[in-house]
């Protein structure tokens, strides 16, 4: 059973490597040679998807089986360990069949869309005008050019948005800071009146009481 098991899983890696090289090759002939999908190609990647996902049930049902047996018996750690990992490569198997089918799924559509702009080419070229495929496609890519360009001058909008607040509320701190030293200035300049006044005064009394000395020596030396 784990024989049967593992030789499955080698017939999928196999079928898995022909299908990513085949299964992309048919669709790129397909679609480059003729300009649309060929009935061979298409039943090619069929047959390969089907043979493919056979091989999966098969080797989901082998997993089965082994699961079975080891449970009718002691399971020892060993098989417990093998079934495991034949779990984990079914899964892996599976994943990577999943991302196989997505990206031939992705490469037919990108084909199809190429092999329509291709058709409309041609027949705008033979008849000389331009079908409404064609003029909604450059109609769209004119819209996506005008969108582009609008981002491009609300992004350039924004940046100078910026730049002007930061400027404003550079003169906003800028106006603060005159405003403060403005309603400090009447202080200071209170402060050295007082102070000036203060000298003068000292100045009168200094005069004042030099002055009486004066006169008091006087009086003294004309009163011998």
């Amino acid at each position: 059973m784990e024989r049967k098991g593992k030789e499955l899983g080698l017939g999928f890696w196999v079928r898995w490597m022909k299908v990513e090289e085949d299964g992309r090759l048919s669709i790129n002939i397909g679609y480059v040679d003729t300009g649309s999908p060929t009935v061979s190609s298409s039943r090619s990647w069929k047959s390969m998807e089907m043979e493919i996902q056979s091989l999966l049930e098969k080797l989901l049902d082998t997993n089965d089986a082994m699961s079975r047996c080891a449970a009718s018996a002691a399971p020892t750690t060993s098989v417990t360990q093998k079934l495991a990992r034949h779990r984990d490569i079914l899964h892996e198997f599976t994943q990577e069949f999943r991302r196989i089918k997505g990206n031939m799924n992705s490469m037919r559509e990108h084909a199809e869309l190429l092999s329509s702009v291709r058709d409309d080419i041609s027949e705008y070229k033979a008849s000389g005008s331009m079908s409404p495929r064609m003029q909604l496609l450059r109609e769209r890519a004119a819209i996506h050019g005008s969108i582009s360009h609008i981002d491009d001058v609300i992004s350039q909008a924004q940046t100078t948005r910026a730049a002007l607040n930061s400027q404003r509320t550079l003169f906003g701190d800028f106006q603060g800071k005159v405003k403060l030293l403005s309603d400090k200035f009447p202080i200071i300049r209170g402060l050295l009146g007082s102070i000036r006044r203060r000298r003068s005064r000292d100045t009168l009394i200094l005069s004042a009481v030099i002055a009486a000395c004066t006169l008091f020596l006087i009086i003294y030396w004309l009163s011998k």
